[in-house]
C-alpha cells in the first residue's frame, strides 16, 4: 500500500470499543518534489505524501486537526483550506473548509484548528477547497468505522490494506494554462504509469499491489480522489458486492464493474476465492477526461494472492454485470422526504447549467459563481439573511429549516458529465441522469452524483436539518472557478444558535487573508477556453 498511513484509532472487526475518543493530529501542508509516475513535479501535499495520510476513526469520535500552512512554492497557490468531503459538520459549519463559503483560506506560516465530531460511518476523504489547489496533490482518505456495521459478518478484513484510492495526475501546476487538459496518469494508491513518461524513460514506474489471502473476504473501500476524470473500476476475475455509497449503507448489489466519479466512494466486498495468482485491477478513465487504455499497464494496479509469484498479471476480462445505479437502494432512512411525485417537496429548485463561449464561463440559472470577498458564513453571522443581499449575488439560495428540498439538476454536455457534490448533507437520488426511472421508495443515498449531458435530468432530495451555508458545485475542480457552483443558505436566521463556537484561530484567518497578496496573480489565471471540452 503506497503512502504513509496512520491510524488515529485502532479497531478490530470484533470487540470494537464503542466509547467515543478524541482524536488529535496535525496536517502540515508542504511543497515537495515527487514523481509518482516517474515524472518529477512540485506538489502540494499533506505531511509530504501523496495521497496524504489516511485519517481513521469510528462513529462518534471527536476530531481536533491542526492544519499548518508551510507552503512556499510561488508557482502554485500558497494559501489553503481543508474540506472534509462527506462529513456533515452539523453544528460546525465553520469547519467545512470551503474557501469564502465557510472560512477564509489559511495564509502561509499560519494555522487553523478544525474541531468537529463525526457521527457518521463510512468512506470519506479530505482535500483543499481553495480554487484548483487539490489537483496539485492535497488530497487523502478518511475511514470512519461503525461499531454497529450491518455487514460486519460479511467480510473478514477491513483495514488500511483494503483502501483503494483513485486519482488523476497532471504534470503542470493546476493554475497553469495547459496545451492539453487531460490527466496524463491514473494513480492507484499513489502509483501509476503515464503516457508522457513512457516515451521518454526506459523504466516503468511501479504499480500498487493489493495483497489478499485465499479464502478471505475483503471490504475494499474505493475512493475517487480525482479532480476531473471518472473511472471504470474492475478487478479481473472477481465479483464485487456493493454495500456502501458515499458513507451510506446500501442493500447488497453484485457487480463486476462500476463507474466512479470525482468525489464518490464505494465499499465493495470481494471474496478471494479464485486460483492463486495475480489479477489486474483497472481504473480506466473516461475520454476526454483522461487517457483510457492499458498499454504499458497504465490505469492499473495488481491484486496479488499470497503465494503468487511477483510478476505482472496476464488476466483479461470483460464486464457482463456492470453497475446500474437504478439498482442501488438505501437501507438507512430509505424513503425520501416529501410527497412521492415530481415537485412534491416543500421547496423545488431547478439547477440549469449553461456555458457562455464569449466569457468562457459556466452559469447556474444564468449566474456564474464568483467567490465573494467575505465568507457567506460571516455574512450570515453578521445579520444578513436574505438571499438577494448575500454575496455572491445571484448564487445564494435561501432554504427554510426542517423542510424537504428537491433539486432538479439538468445535465450539460460541455465539459461533462459533471458530478455535483452537496456539502452538509447526503441526499436521496430519486432519478439518475441516464435513466427514466423515479424511485420514491428506497433510492440510494449519497453526496455526489453525475448529472449527465444536455438532455438528461437528475432529481435528488434532502432535508434541511443542518443550519448554515452549504456549497453545491461540480466536483471537476477546474469548473468551480469557471462558475459551476451555488450556495444554499440553510435556515440562516437559526445559524448562530445552531453552531458551536469556533476555535480562537477562526477569528484570525480572515484578517490575515485580507492582507495576503501572494496568490493574486495565480488566481487571475483562468482555465483555457478548451479545457473540459
Amino acid at each position: 500500500m503506497s503512502g504513509i498511513f496512520f491510524r488515529l484509532w485502532a479497531l478490530v472487526c470484533l470487540g470494537i470499543a464503542t466509547q467515543a475518543a478524541t482524536i488529535t493530529t496535525k496536517l502540515d501542508i508542504v511543497n515537495k518534489l515527487i514523481d509518482p509516475d516517474l515524472y518529477p513535479r512540485s506538489a502540494v501535499l499533506a505531511n509530504g505524501t501523496f495521497p496524504g495520510p489516511t485519517i481513521f476513526g469510528k462513529k462518534g469520535d471527536h476530531f481536533i486537526i491542526n492544519v499548518t500552512n508551510s507552503l512556499t512554492d510561488e508557482r502554485m497557490l500558497r494559501a489553503t483550506t481543508i474540506h472534509w468531503h462527506g462529513i456533515f459538520q452539523n453544528q460546525t459549519n465553520w469547519a467545512d473548509g470551503a474557501a469564502m463559503v465557510t472560512q477564509c483560506p489559511i495564509v502561509p506560516d499560519d494555522f487553523f484548528v478544525y474541531d468537529f465530531d463525526i457521527n457518521q460511518a463510512g468512506t470519506y476523504w479530505y482535500h483543499s477547497h481553495y480554487s484548483t489547489q487539490y489537483c496539485d496533490g492535497l488530497r487523502g482518505a478518511i475511514v470512519i468505522y461503525d461499531p454497529n456495521d450491518p455487514y460486519i459478518d460479511e467480510y473478514d478484513v477491513d483495514d488500511e490494506s483494503t483502501l483503494i484510492t483513485l486519482a488523476d495526475w497532471i504534470h503542470t501546476a493546476s493554475p497553469t494554462p495547459l496545451l492539453s487538459n487531460h490527466s496524463l496518469t491514473t494513480l492507484i494508491n499513489g502509483h501509476g504509469r503515464s503516457l508522457q513518461v513512457e516515451v521518454t524513460l526506459n523504466t516503468l514506474s511501479p504499480l500498487a499491489i493489493i495483497s489478499v489471502e485465499p479464502g478471505k473476504r475483503y471490504r475494499f473501500r474505493v475512493a475517487s480522489l480525482a479532480c476531473d476524470a471518472p473511472f471504470n473500476f474492475t478487478i479481473h476475475g472477481h465479483k464485487m458486492t456493493i454495500i456502501e455509497t458515499d458513507g451510506e449503507s446500501t442493500t447488497p448489489l453484485v457487480v463486476d464493474s462500476l463507474w466512479i466519479y470525482a468525489g464518490q466512494r464505494y465499499s465493495v466486498i470481494v471474496h478471494a476465492n479464485q486460483t492463486i495468482g495475480n489479477y489486474w485491477i483497472r481504473a480506466d478513465p473516461l475520454f476526454p477526461r483522461g487517457y483510457p487504455g492499458f498499454d504499458n499497464d497504465r490505469n492499473s494496479a495488481i491484486l496479488r494472492y499470497a503465494g503468487a509469484p511477483e510478476v505482472d498479471p496476464e488476466t483479461t476480462d470483460s464486464s457482463t454485470q456492470p453497475l446500474n445505479e437504478d439498482d442501488l437502494n438505501s437501507i438507512e432512512s430509505p424513503q425520501p422526504p416529501g410527497k412521492p411525485e415530481l415537485g412534491g417537496a416543500d421547496s423545488v429548485i431547478k439547477i440549469k447549467p449553461t456555458w457562455d463561449p464569449k466569457t468562457s464561463l459556466f452559469s447556474i440559472n444564468e449566474n456564474p459563481y464568483t467567490s465573494p470577498s467575505v465568507p457567506v458564513l460571516l455574512q450570515i453571522l453578521n445579520g444578513t439573511f436574505d438571499a438577494d443581499q448575500l454575496m455572491p449575488s445571484g448564487s445564494v439560495y435561501k432554504l427554510k429549516g426542517n423542510s424537504s428540498v428537491e433539486l432538479q439538476l439538468h445535465g450539460i454536455s460541455k465539459g461533462g458529465p459533471h458530478p455535483f457534490h452537496l456539502h452538509g448533507h447526503s441526499f436521496w437520488v430519486i432519478k439518475n441522469a441516464l435513466s427514466d426511472k423515479y424511485n420514491w421508495v428506497n433510492p440510494a443515498r449519497r453526496d455526489t452524483v453525475p448529472t449527465g449531458f444536455d438532455t438528461n435530468l437528475t432529481v435528488i432530495r434532502f432535508f434541511t436539518d443542518n443550519s448554515g451555508p452549504w456549497f453545491l458545485h461540480c466536483h471537476i475542480d477546474w469548473h468551480i472557478p469557471l462558475g459551476l457552483a451555488i450556495v444554499f443558505a440553510e435556515d440562516p436566521e437559526g445559524t448562530l444558535a445552531h453552531l458551536k463556537p469556533p476555535p480562537p484561530s477562526y477569528d484570525k484567518i480572515c484578517p490575515a487573508f485580507s492582507n495576503y497578496t501572494g496568490d493574486i496573480a495565480i488566481l487571475g489565471i483562468t482555465e483555457p477556453k478548451e479545457h473540459g471540452a
